[in-house]
């Protein structure tokens, strides 16, 4: 059985991926652009978030 965890590195890109996507959500919904769009980048944050809430992380 193998162990699944996230790295350091990989933590941080998730995260960093999760507060763009993020910024992106919030630039088109003030915006009022294109609701697929909307659903695309919520999607994306969530799933880094939930992500990065519930996958252990791998200790230095």
């Amino acid at each position: 059985m193998t162990d699944f965890a996230l790295t350091p590195l990989t933590a941080t890109g998730l995260f960093v991926i999760a507060c763009i996507a993020g910024y992106s959500y919030r630039r088109v919904w003030k915006t009022e652009g294109p609701r697929s769009r909307l659903w695309l980048y919520g999607v994306i944050a969530a799933l880094a978030l939930l992500t990065l809430g519930f996958v252990p992380m791998r200790g230095g």
